[in-house]
């Protein structure tokens, strides 16, 4: 059955505020001049994350602000050819993978040329002053307004496909896609977001350019307290959908997305440094990152058990996989945790399961090795596919389980795998994403009709190879048993492995079921039945609607919350799935 009722742009509503919002870039400049006008030297710091259209908010500041002076923070960052070699350790060659950076926005700066910029400011007898780029703020440290220019990942990204952004200090918008992502993955992005940690309680106001054409200014004070209002509730951050060279049709009926391309393979949905967060003031919708909320209110959000394990990060992540009408994913593996720690500077790895939406009568999962498994002989086969071209024979070395809609298999890491053909998978896994290891992908290309790349070199160095068919089916396969029940509910955990830190739990209900958060970060998707409400037994927040296979995250500091059928799904059989992370 088709349901297209999906929200694509879930909106968390503010309440107050309704103000603080200056839409267009008329009115944007004409609240700051405001602000500046009196006759008083005004420094005005335009701080601006990796990504935005620097050319164009430059141009738009100087037309509606109508400055003074102008001081451009990149002519105080060091010379490219410096920045590209005080970050190759970080970068490196590897065509994908880098390190994560322990670099900040300071470390790109020449320490003279910053003093001698803040000493300019200190001279100059002009009304205002414009200090604008990225590292403005270290130029100007105490402006008299500081603005933020906020971005949205997921823009960032479809703005590096189309070659219209520069990496931090560089110019170098028509490098590959490839090389610019993973810059900003383990370097730009890092280094931007230490800065906004350390700067968003003096924000006086937000600029939201991720629509450049329809800008909207909010003050600091609202999106500060739109971010507590956020984390007091259940909500919902905004999921992105992409094509790929294995993607299926499930996800156009279900999520009512773009009927001509020719598929989508994958939906991140809930992945706070990916996703954005849609605050509504009023009638006017600012998007920021949802990963703003994780760094201004961590405490309140993961609770302090998961707040004091992961620090102000979101340990969970859940995403589609649709292979419905595709073809298999690349045949893969995560790294060990050790793996993961020692080569690219990452604490935790990417364990994960597959949670199957939904599954054609010959879906499968590729899961384990074969029962004594020539470790050197699979190796050489990988290799010699990866060299000339030939098929790789995965029936001699890899497992193939069949598999049916709510079916649930652990992953984790270290356990070669890959989904099938003809399954819709709800992949519910801690979150560092980017760290999979291709072996052997059915010998196709990309979508740029380019080889995708291949790992086996870091694979072959996690690879568990104890992890045959006896062990997967005793440990991996569908680890379902029923905990509780209740009048028209029964709770079920469905696993995941004792070596993975999440916790899954399944509720199939018909009437109200009462969950409790208990202190920790809940993440949930609609898994059966059309719409649900999500309430506060004590009122403490707004009913909240959920469609089917929609994410929703509830806060630690909810406590407690119930679920019930709703609307078209009222006397019928509902289910969701829940993750938690371990904490005892």
């Amino acid at each position: 059955m088709v349901r297209n009722k999906f929200d694509k742009n879930p909106v968390v509503k503010i309440n107050g505020f309704d103000d603080a919002v200056f839409s267009g870039w008329v009115n944007i400049g004409n609240e700051i001049k405001q602000q500046t006008s009196g006759g008083q030297k005004s420094v005005v710091v335009l701080e601006t994350y990796q990504g935005v259209f620097y050319e164009k908010l430059l141009e738009e500041a100087k037309t509606v602000l109508e400055p003074d002076e102008i001081i451009e923070s990149k002519y105080s960052m060091y010379a490219e050819d410096k920045i590209r070699e005080i970050t190759f350790p970080d970068v490196t060659d590897d065509r994908i993978f880098g390190y994560m950076t322990r670099l900040t926005m300071k470390d790109l700066f020449d320490g003279y040329l910053v003093s001698k910029a803040s000493q300019r400011i200190e001279d100059l007898d002009k009304n205002t002053i414009l200090v604008i780029g990225p590292g403005a703020s270290l130029i100007a440290p105490n402006p008299d307004i500081f603005i933020y220019a906020d971005m949205a990942r997921w823009e960032i990204q479809l703005r590096m496909r189309n070659n219209q952004v520069n990496n931090l200090g560089l110019e170098n918008k028509e490098e590959s896609t490839e090389e610019q992502y993973k810059r900003g993955y383990f370097l730009d992005w890092r280094i931007c977001d230490r800065l906004k940690r350390e700067t968003m309680e003096k924000w006086d106001y937000l600029l939201d350019t991720n629509r450049h054409e329809q800008p909207k200014l909010v003050s600091g004070e609202a999106i500060r307290e739109g971010l507590k209002q956020t984390v007091k509730q259940p909500f919902s951050v905004v999921p992105y959908f992409d094509a790929g060279p294995w993607g299926g049709q499930w996800m156009k009926d279900v999520c009512d997305l773009d009927r001509t391309s020719p598929n989508f393979a994958w939906s991140i949905n809930c992945i706070p440094e990916e996703n954005s967060l849609l605050l509504g003031f009023r009638d006017t919708v600012v998007e920021v990152p949802s990963i703003n909320a994780v760094f201004f209110q961590p405490k309140q959000l993961l609770g302090e058990a998961v707040y004091g394990r992961f620090g102000a990060e979101f340990p969970i992540r859940f995403d589609f996989l649709d292979t419905m009408d595709g073809g298999n994913l690349s045949l893969q593996v995560h790294p060990t945790t050790d793996y993961i720690q020692q080569t690219f500077g990452m604490h935790y790895t990417q364990d994960e399961s597959y949670y199957l939406m939904d599954a054609g009568d010959d879906a499968s999962v590729y899961l384990g090795l074969k029962k004594n498994t020539d470790k050197n002989k699979m190796i050489q086969d990988l290799e010699n596919s990866k060299e000339t071209g030939e098929t790789f024979d995965d029936t001699k070395y890899i497992e193939k389980w069949p598999a049916k809609k709510h079916d649930h298999f652990s992953i984790p890491a270290g356990t070669i795998h890959c989904s099938g053909k003809n399954s819709m998978v709800l992949e519910i896994s801690s979150t560092p994403y980017i760290f999979t290891f291709k072996l052997w992908d059915w010998g196709r290309l990309g979508l740029d009709g380019k080889p995708r790349p291949i790992n086996i070199e870091h694979g072959k160095k996690v690879i568990q190879w104890d992890r045959d068919k006896e062990w997967i089916k005793n440990n991996l396969i569908n680890p379902i048993n029923k905990i509780n029940e209740g009048d028209g509910w029964k709770e079920e955990k469905t696993g995941l492995h004792q070596s993975e830190f999440i916790e899954t739990r399944r509720h199939w209900f018909s009437k109200s079921v009462l969950h409790d958060t208990e202190g920790n970060l809940n993440v949930l998707n609609l898994v059966e039945g059309q719409e649900v409400m999500v309430e506060s037994p004590d009122h403490a927040f707004e009913p909240f609607i959920v469609r089917y296979a929609e994410t929703f995250i509830v806060p630690a500091c909810v406590g407690k919350y119930t679920i019930r059928p709703y609307g078209l799904s009222e006397g019928e059989e509902c289910a969701t799935i829940k993750a938690h992370v371990r904490v005892s």
